[in-house]
């Protein structure tokens, strides 16, 4: 059996509040992720993916930090950290958002949570944006905290997750829209709840704000939602994948910016407000970005697991991009992949020379996300 001491490098790793919990429930391998652990490993991948689009599945995010912003100029100073435009964006709202140096570059694409006229946070990806954003408020001239809050969230996902839900809060949560949030409470462990999630499926977050409270809470959550399908488990690269979801420092990364990535929607160049990178995408707008996402098939034998290198793809022997993300899809029968390939070459049907972990194959530009393109399982009730 797994103990948690065979986990740590000391004090500045951080464990979640959930840590404990997980490796009783089977966590058996931890990556890191903004500074703390984060279970990746509850045994089979295959079968976490179909735990997740099958019934539910509870996993530690803990890991996504959060930003807190607050203050009479709260509002004003998020919209200088983004493109988007936040305008209409109404107290108990969530939205997607990138967060974009002076050069256009991406530094991180959060979850933006609006708890209150003055009150935001940033859920983060992996990168430090706590201490971007205390920097730019340094020179910004504007009334703002910025901290990071005692808050932590768990991911509730998959088609059984709104079974879990309505057993633990009862039949209001049900009216909880897509990207909107509300603070609720579950026998006093105080909680932010959203319907939102890395994974393509239905899903709700639930956001501890006590942190002494985090094993309890764990323990709630299965007792209730374990006879209803309820499995432990970890974010699914699988389905992550399939849906097309970025995972920020392997798809994205400070040297790219919205336009590449087709995420033209999040970058709102007309408005009034001004934004860190606003001239700066205003120019790759007009110049044209030298390179695009693109959803890729490779041939061959399924892949054994995700890729943990760049896999340069090749037309006459000469590299005109990079796979990013590849995975083995056991619903689709494919290894998909998301890659970053020069302009000229991101055409549907271009085929490409590919050296994966089995070998030589070859590649070939679909449409993308490979499943459910229009996020109707994530906005179904």
């Amino acid at each position: 059996m797994v103990q948690k001491e065979d986990f740590g490098f000391g004090t500045q790793i951080r464990k979640s509040p959930f840590f404990d919990a997980t490796v009783r429930w089977g966590a058996t391998a931890f990556s890191v992720y903004n500074h703390m652990y984060i279970p990746r490993d509850f045994g089979d991948p295959e079968q976490n993916f179909w735990n997740l689009v099958n019934d539910a599945i509870l996993c530690d995010v803990a890991a996504e930090r959060q930003v807190e912003i607050t203050g009479p100029d709260a509002a004003r100073f998020v919209q200088m950290l983004t493109p988007r435009d936040l305008s209409q964006m109404a107290v108990g709202q969530c939205k997607y958002i990138l967060v974009t140096n002076a050069d256009g570059g991406i530094l991180n694409d959060p979850i933006l949570l609006r708890l209150a006229e003055d009150r935001f946070w940033l859920s983060l990806a992996d990168s430090d944006i706590l201490l971007w954003a205390q920097g730019v408020a340094v020179h910004a001239g504007m009334d703002v905290t910025i901290g990071e809050p005692d808050v932590s969230p768990l991911q509730l996902q998959g088609p059984k997750s709104g079974w879990v839900m309505r057993a633990l809060f009862g039949e209001d949560v049900m009216d909880l829209r897509y990207y909107w949030l509300r603070e609720v409470e579950l026998d006093g462990i105080p909680l932010i709840i959203s319907r939102t999630g890395w994974s393509s499926e239905l899903g709700y977050e639930l956001y501890l704000q006590d942190s002494s409270r985090g094993d309890e809470l764990w323990e709630k959550i299965m007792a209730v939602g374990a006879p209803l399908g309820l499995k432990p488990g970890h974010t699914s690269s699988i389905r992550r994948i399939e849906g097309g979801m970025l995972s920020y420092h392997a798809d994205a990364d400070i040297h790219t910016n919205p336009f590449e990535l087709g995420l033209d929607r999040l970058v709102a160049l007309d408005m009034d407000a001004d934004f860190i990178g606003k001239d700066a995408l205003k120019r790759i707008k007009a110049e044209g970005a030298s390179r695009k996402q693109v959803g890729l098939h490779i041939g061959g034998s399924p892949l054994k697991g995700p890729n943990n290198s760049y896999w340069p793809l090749k037309v006459a022997g000469k590299t005109v991009g990079k796979v990013t993300s590849a995975v083995y899809s056991p619903r689709l029968g494919e290894n998909i992949a998301l890659a970053m390939v020069e302009a000229d070459h991101a055409v549907l049907g271009s085929e490409f020379e590919i050296e994966t972990s089995n070998g030589t194959a070859f590649a070939v530009i679909v449409e993308k996300p490979f499943f459910d393109p229009k996020k109707a399982i994530a906005i179904s009730a």
